[in-house]
């Protein structure tokens, strides 16, 4: 039997958002899966909420409203939180990535999170 978690897209304005309502949706009220893409590719693996081996499905409805909510201004929220926390060897290909996101280019957010379900739990996102 496949579980089912459903986000509501509509109640997702930002990274922080999404980590709620994902959260929720697999955990619970207050449920707690994660508040990094390194804990959110782990926790898709199985065993933190979802199911051990897979056998759920997330069907991400509202998803186009998720899309332009975790656009490019998000994105460069998101960088320039991490610009001022990351690793001095690493503050050159961060402030990169800030450029063009202010610039309108490259992965935003959406595609972070994405990415990271089709990596970790292949067939897994069912945008809707």
């Amino acid at each position: 039997m496949t579980t089912i978690y459903v986000l509501d897209g509509k109640q997702i304005q930002t990274l922080e958002d999404f980590w709620r309502v994902m959260g929720e949706a697999v955990n619970g009220p207050g449920g707690y899966f994660g508040r990094g893409l390194d804990s959110f590719n782990d926790c898709l693996g199985g065993g933190f909420g979802t199911p051990d081996g897979g056998g759920f499905e997330v069907q991400w409805r509202d998803h186009a409203h998720s899309r332009q909510a975790l656009g490019y201004g998000e994105t460069a929220r998101q960088l320039e939180r991490r610009l001022l926390r990351c690793h001095p060897t690493n503050r050159s290909s961060v402030a990169k990535e800030l450029d063009a996101a202010r610039a309108g280019q490259g992965p935003t957010v959406f595609d972070w999170l994405v990415t990271i379900f089709e990596d970790e739990a292949p067939g897994v996102l069912k945008p809707r």
